[in-house]
């Protein structure tokens, strides 16, 4: 199950005091050798950092600020620290996501708060050079009347919006491919978006397909299974879906859609962040609201996922989690704290608690290494 090595750094993300959080910017953790946590200390002062990446091959951090409506490059500064390494460039509304091409070429930036998903090309030395405006979503329900989500959820209380003639884009993540071509989520208006990357004079990205998912889902997460096959986690109605390629093209479509607990989602419950194991034999995903992470086991060659166990999280509101070296790691937004849990290596449940760790309001945990949140 290893994403990253026992004496590797991990960034956080948080929300600070322009987002009602507590947290100073973005902070650096790493694994004790009986694989729980320890704080470092805050790497660099920002505005709400709700998400951070990393480059492939530089000394090179990247940052939205949620509130800022901002990406900003860092570059590494001492044992811990981090620098900025250029000015902070616009984003969109509520800019809540980044994610770095595995070959260095480029960041893409989703906005949940205005629909936007934005490309920004790197030079040689990871720093930002411009910036793209991706092509805007359209609604696929169009004005059709609202309709309950598929699952379980409070779909009066996490998507408002499900019952309005039109609904607002809300942009929220994007997954690099095996393919080299970009998927991002639309959790607003219930698509998935399969994007090719455009180079040339003005790069930047030109809309393949889309795969529309069951309304008022809210496709939030995603992570790309090593057989091919993408597995997304809904925020409204706390569901996983399976997005497969189509036999004999390169189009995705929808198959398997079932629930992302043994439970059932519960009243007030919000589905967060999805992550494989090392072997991807498992799935792990939060559930906000109920507290809960939802242990799958991935089968039928990764073409579905069955809900097997539930775990309290062991704090308030599980926003991500990182699975590691045997290891679970849960970052509460509401309780400022990350939980450790031991994972099972046969059956890939976790165990009682092993540690706990003070955060302030963390968002976000990812690895320093590059190329290692791509394998969950």
């Amino acid at each position: 199950m290893d994403s990253f090595s026992a004496h590797e750094l991990i960034w956080t993300g948080s929300y600070t005091a322009d987002s009602g959080g507590s947290g100073i910017g973005i902070g650096a953790v790493a694994p004790a050798a009986d694989g729980t946590l320890r704080w470092l200390g805050v790497a660099a002062e920002a505005d709400s950092p709700s998400f951070v990446a990393v480059h492939p091959s530089l000394a090179a951090v990247y940052a939205v600020a949620e509130q800022a409506r901002t990406v900003r490059a860092y570059r590494r500064a001492g044992a811990f620290g981090l620098e900025p390494a250029g000015p902070a460039w616009p984003a969109g509304d509520a800019a809540c996501h980044v994610a770095v091409d595995p070959s260095g070429r480029f960041l893409v930036v989703c906005c949940w708060g205005d629909g936007q998903v934005l490309f920004y090309e790197l030079d040689a030395e990871g720093q930002i050079t411009s910036r793209t405006a991706a092509a805007a979503s359209r609604d696929p329900y169009g004005d059709a009347p609202g309709a309950q989500a598929s699952g379980g959820g409070t779909p009066d209380r996490e998507d408002p919006d499900r019952d309005r003639a039109k609904r607002p884009s809300r942009a929220h993540a994007a997954l690099m491919l095996s393919d080299e071509r970009v998927m991002t989520t639309d959790l607003g208006h219930d698509l998935l978006r399969i994007w090719n990357v455009r180079s040339g004079p003005v790069p930047g990205l030109d809309l393949d397909h889309e795969v529309v998912m069951p309304r008022g889902s809210g496709p939030r997460h995603l992570v790309q299974h090593p057989g091919g096959n993408v597995f997304v986690v809904t925020e409204y109605s706390v569901e996983v879906a399976v997005a497969m390629e189509s036999p004999g093209s390169a189009d995705f479509r929808l198959g398997h859609v079932g629930p992302a607990t043994a439970g059932g989602a519960l009243p007030g419950d919000a589905a967060a962040e999805i992550a494989l194991a090392g072997d991807g034999r498992h799935a792990y995903i939060g559930v906000r609201g109920s507290n809960r992470i939802g242990v799958l086991q991935v089968v039928d060659g990764g073409t579905a996922l069955r809900a097997v166990a539930d775990v309290p999280s062991g704090g308030n509101w599980p926003r991500h989690h990182l699975v590691g070296n045997g290891w679970l790691h849960v970052a509460h937004e509401r309780s400022g704290d990350v939980v450790t849990f031991p994972l099972d290596p046969e059956s890939g449940l976790p165990g009682a608690p092993a540690g706990r760790l003070d955060v302030a309001s963390p968002t976000a945990l990812v690895p320093a290494r590059a190329g290692l949140t791509r394998r969950g």
